[in-house]
Order: structure tokens, then sequence, then C-alpha cells
């Protein structure tokens, strides 16, 4: 068989042998999957076991098979929420666009990080863009913001103690009392602010997306430049927002706090 250009062979091969696994045909002991992917049991045991070592697969002494492991389940979870979010949100992504002339964007929380899962570009020339899949962290954005504010207040004193707190401009917050100074001002106006805390010149309106058991499970936001987005205006702007959260909520089944 043609090597095709851009593959990595032993990439190609684990994820073959976890296709294998998640799917067990013939069987899913080492000499089967090992039959199955036309390799030598050799190098079907290295990469199983480089497998296992990620938390992909998982071995079963007793009955010396593989199964799928934990963290594939977590990916796989992952696919289902970002898909069940994604589909809904981009007309309403769109519509929010529209209205406010800025990037629309849709977060969630990963590894204590926010990161954009979907976006409507702003049509201006001029416009402030985090791609989708970029990460930022948490308590530098909006978005991230606006979902840590539903937590209890003993997470958040977590999150602080876990991750420190990152001022990547000189308006980014830097203690635990301005974080729940923060954390208050959110909770009483409804929506979150980025007011350059991420990047200088860029600010940012967020709101929360409820999911059905009333948990924080995204966030929508508009960003854009700060010359255009100034701080009255990201007020005015909040409405939108808030109200396109309130969409996608109740088109995903969600129920607010």
């Amino acid at each position: 068989m043609a090597k095709e250009e851009g593959i990595v062979q032993s990439v190609d091969r684990a994820l073959r042998l976890l296709e294998f696994i998640a799917d067990p045909g013939p069987g899913t002991r080492l000499s089967d999957l090992a039959k199955r992917a036309g390799l030598a049991v050799s190098t079907t045991h290295r990469l199983l076991t480089t497998l296992e070592r990620r938390g992909f697969v998982q071995h079963d002494p007793i009955s010396n098979s593989w199964a799928v492991g934990q963290r594939a389940h977590l990916v796989g979870e992952s696919f289902s929420l970002h898909g069940n979010l994604v589909v809904p949100a981009r007309p309403i992504l769109r519509q929010l666009r529209d209205a406010t002339r800025e990037t629309a964007n849709l977060g969630v929380i990963e590894a204590e990080e926010a990161v954009t899962i979907a976006q409507a570009e702003s049509r201006e020339i001029m416009r402030a863009i985090a791609p989708p899949g970029g990460r930022v962290p948490v308590l530098n954005s909006g978005m991230g913001k606006a979902i840590v504010a539903t937590w209890p207040d003993d997470a958040i004193e977590h999150l602080v103690a876990r991750q420190g707190l990152r001022p990547l401009t000189s308006r980014s917050l830097r203690s635990k009392s301005e974080v729940f100074d923060e954390i208050a001002r959110i909770r009483e106006q409804g929506y979150a602010l980025d007011d350059e805390e991420y990047v200088i010149g860029m600010r940012c309106v967020a709101a929360v997306v409820w999911s059905d058991t009333s948990e924080a499970v995204a966030a929508l936001s508009v960003s854009g430049l700060a010359a255009r987005v100034t701080p009255a205006q990201a007020h005015r702007m909040a409405a939108d927002v808030v109200a396109a959260a309130a969409r996608l909520t109740d088109s995903i089944g969600g129920v607010p706090a």
C-alpha cells in the first residue's frame, strides 16, 4: 500500500488499534489485534502500552484483553457536548454578530481554561479575533469569568489556589480580593466583562448558557477592538449578549439557575 503524504505511521497505527478495540469484532487480545492490524506482536504491544499510559486503553490481566480507556470516553463526551452546543449556536452567533457588528463567540471551560468552540466573525475590516480552539486563562476571559461566577465560592477559592493568577496585562486581576470583587459584580449585573485583561486593545462581553441541570455549560460573548467597544458600548451590548445566551439556553432545553 502506498504511503499517504503527511501521515505519521505510528499515530495512524495506534488509532487503528483504538478503533479495533472500540469495535471488538474478532477479539481484543494482543495476538488478535496484531493480526487485524497486520503488525508484529511486539509493535502492537508497544503501541497499546503507549495508549494505556495516556489512558486511552486499558488492559484486563484476567481475560488478557484490551478495552477502551477512560480518556477515550472523555474525548468522546467532549465531542458530543460541543456538537450539541455548536449546531444550535451557529444561527444565534450570526444574529449576535449582526446585531453588534462585532465577533460573536461560544466558549466552554476545559482544564481550567476558556476555549472558543464556535465563532461568527465580525465583518469590520479591523477586528480582534481569538480563533476557535484558542485557549485563554479562565480568569482573563470574559466567557471564563461568566461561567466561574456561577460556581460556589469555595470552588472559586480552589481554582485560584490551584491555578494562581496570571496578570497578562496591566488590567488583569491580581489578587484573590480582586477576583471576588469581580465575581460579585458579574453576579449582580448578569454578565461578565474582559476589560483588556487578556490583550490590551480588546474588550469582551459574555453571558452564561445553562444546561438542563441548571449548570453553566458554556458562555456566549461579543469581542472587539477596545477603541470601538468602549466601556459604555460594552454595557449596551450586554443586553444583546444576555438575550442571545438565553435563546441558546432555551434551544438546548436549559434551565437558568
